[in-house]
C-alpha cells in the first residue's frame, strides 16, 4: 500500500509516480519486458484507489484546504487541494507526453504540467491525453454553503508557505526537492506549458512563491471573459469520457495545485516537442494569473453536499411533516402572515423540472407576487431574498429596470478569436433561484440590447431554455432555474405560472436559529431530490390544461407540485 509511506496531501505526486512504477515493473514482469506502458494508454494504474481510499475511508478529505481566492498563492504548489466550482468554459482535449523511459525505468508525467526529470532526446515515449474544464466560483453561491465545509485552517498546516520560504524563493534557492534527482532539469510536457527557466519549476520540489496576503489582490487568477470576477481555476481531468462532465455542472475538484506567478506566459518556440501538434487552447489563461488543478478525484456535487450534517438514515414521514410545519410557520411570518402566500412560496422552492413534452416544461413552478410597489419591496422583498439566501445554496435577486435591461449581458456568448465562452447572467448551475423586482420599471424605451435581454427573460421564463450566442448560430440550453417574480400588478415580462396577491397584515419581525435552517435546507433538498416516477400518460393530461382558464391551470399545477412536495395540505 502506498499511502503510509507518502504524505498524500504535501507530496501527492511522490504516490503518483511510486505507483506508476511498481504498475511498470509488473507489466514488464508479464509481457516479458515488450512495452509494459503501452497497456495503460493512460488509463489508471492503481493511483485513484491510493486516494479514494485515503479521502473517504481514511478520512483524509478534512484534511485537505480548499482552494479559493485568499488563500491563493499561499498554498505550497504541487500539494493536494480541493476546489468546488461551476464548469464555465469547456476548451477540449490536450495531448502532453504521459510517460518516458528514462534508461531503464519508465517514469509519468500525468498529473502535472512539467517533469521533475530531464526527457532524453530521442526516447521512447507515449502520448496521453487530458480534457480541460475552465471552472469559476458558482455564481449566486450563498455564505452558508461555504461554511459548511471550510476545509482545514491553510496557515495551520505543513502545506502554507512560510514567510522564509517566500525569501528563499525570491534569492532563487530551491533545494527542497523530495524525490527528485539534485540536478532534475525540467521539461514542458504540454503544448501549453513551457517554462520560463528550466530550474525553477520542479515539480516535485514544491516551489516557494513569493506572494502574500497584500500581493494577492493582484495575481489572484482573475479572468476578464468572467466580469466581476476574482479567480478561476482551469482544471485538468484524466481517466474519464468528456461527456461526463458538462457546462455549468458544479462539481468539487480533488487533485494536484500548481500555480506561480512569476511564470512567463506561454511563447512560439519551434523546439518544443509539443508546440506543432495542435493549437494552444489556453493562451488566454496563463498559468501566471490562473492556476492549474490536475484532478485525481471529481464529484458532482447537489444540495445535499453544502449541508453541514447530512442525514445517515432515510427520511421518515413524521420527520418531514414536522420540519415543513415549522418551516411553513416561518415563511408566514416572513410574509406578513400571508398565509396563502406562505403557501405558494413553499410550492415554488420545492419545484423542480421533471420533464419537458414538447412546448410544456412539467414540474416548474415560477411564482408572480403582485401589489409589491417600491416601499414593501424594500420591506418585505429584502425579507424573502434574506430568506432565500439562507435556504438555497445559489441564489441571486435581479433589480429589472429599463436601464438593466439595455446595459446588462444576460446572454453568453463566444469569442472565435480567443476560443473562449464569455459568461453572461443566465449562465447559471440548475438549482438556482432568481428574484426579479419589478418595481423599479419605470417607463421608458428599451434598446436592441434591452429587447434582446427581454426576449431571453421570457424564453427562460416559459420553457426552460437559455440561448447562447456562438456568432454563426445560437444554441438553446436546457436548464432548471426557479424564477420569483415581485410587481405592482401581473408582470407583462415575466409571465408566471402562478400569480397570487400579497396581503400582508403585519410587518416581518422573526428570525430563525441556526438549528432550523439546518433542518429547513435539509428538507427543501430533500423533498426536490425525491424521485418522480409518474407515467407518460400523466404528462400528457397536462398538454390541453393550457386550453382551460387560467384559475383551472393554476389549480391543477398547484395540486400536482403538492403531491410532489408531500405533506402538503390541499389548495384551497
Amino acid at each position: 500500500m502506498v499511502g503510509p509511506q507518502y504524505d498524500l496531501v504535501g507530496n501527492p505526486l511522490g504516490a503518483v509516480r511510486a505507483t506508476f512504477e511498481r504498475a511498470a515493473e509488473a507489466a514488464a514482469a508479464e509481457s516479458g519486458g515488450r512495452e509494459p506502458v503501452a497497456a495503460f494508454r493512460g488509463k489508471d494504474w492503481g493511483a485513484n484507489e491510493v486516494f479514494r481510499s485515503f479521502l473517504f475511508e481514511q478520512g483524509g478529505l478534512d484534511k485537505v484546504p480548499v482552494l479559493d481566492a485568499s488563500n491563493l498563492g499561499l498554498i505550497k504548489p504541487n500539494t493536494l487541494v480541493r476546489f468546488r466550482g461551476m464548469v464555465q468554459d469547456m476548451l477540449g482535449n490536450e495531448y502532453y507526453v504521459g510517460a518516458f523511459k528514462d534508461g531503464s525505468t519508465w517514469r509519468t508525467n500525468k498529473f502535472s504540467d512539467f517533469s521533475p526529470f530531464s526527457i532524453p532526446h530521442p526516447c521512447d515515449s507515449h502520448l496521453w491525453e487530458r480534457h480541460l474544464f475552465h471552472c469559476v466560483p458558482v455564481p449566486g453561491q450563498n455564505s452558508w454553503t461555504r461554511e459548511s465545509s471550510p476545509g482545514p485552517d491553510v496557515c495551520t498546516m505543513s502545506i502554507c508557505l512560510t514567510p522564509e520560504q517566500r525569501e528563499k524563493r525570491k534569492r532563487g534557492a530551491d533545494n527542497d526537492a523530495m524525490d527528485v534527482s539534485e540536478n532534475g532539469n525540467v521539461e514542458a510536457s504540454s503544448s501549453s506549458k513551457k517554462p520560463k527557466d528550466d530550474d525553477a519549476h520542479n515539480s516535485n520540489s514544491s516551489p516557494e512563491v513569493s506572494m502574500n496576503k497584500e500581493h494577492i489582490p493582484e495575481m489572484n487568477g482573475v479572468d476578464h471573459h468572467i466580469p466581476g470576477s476574482s479567480f478561476s481555476c482551469l482544471v485538468k481531468v484524466y481517466d474519464m469520457p468528456e461527456s461526463q462532465v458538462k457546462l455549468n455542472d458544479v462539481a468539487e475538484f480533488i487533485g494536484v495545485y500548481t500555480f506561480d506567478p512569476e511564470l512567463a506566459a506561454p511563447t512560439d518556440n519551434s523546439d518544443d516537442i509539443m508546440f506543432d501538434l495542435i493549437e494552444d487552447v489556453t493562451a488566454q489563461l496563463p498559468p501566471s494569473k490562473v492556476p492549474r488543478l490536475h484532478c485525481l478525484v471529481r464529484r458532482k456535487l447537489s444540495a445535499h453536499d453544502f449541508l453541514s450534517k447530512p442525514p445517515t438514515a432515510e427520511p421518515s414521514p413524521i420527520l418531514l411533516k414536522s420540519i415543513r410545519q415549522s418551516l411553513l410557520s416561518h415563511l408566514t411570518l416572513v410574509l406578513g402572515k400571508d398565509e396563502l402566500a406562505a403557501q405558494c412560496l413553499l410550492l415554488h422552492l420545492l419545484s423542480r423540472l421533471l420533464n419537458k413534452v414538447d412546448v410544456v416544461t412539467v414540474g416548474r413552478l415560477s411564482l408572480n407576487f403582485t401589489g409589491f410597489n417600491r416601499e414593501s419591496a424594500s420591506i418585505f422583498g429584502n425579507q424573502i431574498n434574506n430568506l432565500i439566501q439562507r435556504l438555497l445554496p445559489y441564489s441571486q435577486a435581479i433589480p429589472l429596470s429599463i436601464e438593466y435591461l439595455n446595459t446588462a449581458t444576460l446572454q453568453p456568448r463566444k469569442d472565435n478569436k480567443s476560443g473562449r465562452l464569455i459568461t453572461g447572467v443566465l449562465q447559471l448551475p440548475q438549482g438556482t433561484h432568481l428574484t426579479f423586482d419589478e418595481t423599479l420599471l419605470q417607463s421608458g424605451s428599451l434598446t436592441s440590447k434591452g429587447v434582446e435581454n427581454t426576449m431571453l427573460l421570457k424564453n427562460l421564463m416559459e420553457s426552460q431554455m437559455v440561448e447562447y450566442d456562438f456568432e454563426y448560430y445560437k444554441l438553446e440550453m436546457a436548464t432548471d432555474i426557479q424564477l420569483l417574480t415581485l410587481s405592482e400588478g401581473k408582470s407583462n415580462i415575466l409571465l408566471s405560472d402562478l400569480i397570487v396577491p400579497f396581503r400582508p397584515s403585519c410587518v416581518p419581525g422573526v428570525n430563525a436559529s441556526a438549528e432550523e435552517l439546518e433542518s429547513w435546507r435539509w428538507y427543501l433538498a430533500t423533498v426536490r431530490s425525491l424521485p418522480q416516477s409518474t407515467e407518460s400518460e400523466t404528462y400528457q393530461v397536462t398538454i390541453p390544461c393550457t386550453t382551460l382558464s387560467t384559475n383551472a391551470v393554476m389549480y391543477l399545477m398547484g395540486t400536482y407540485l403538492m403531491s410532489c412536495a408531500m405533506f402538503v395540505p390541499h389548495y384551497r
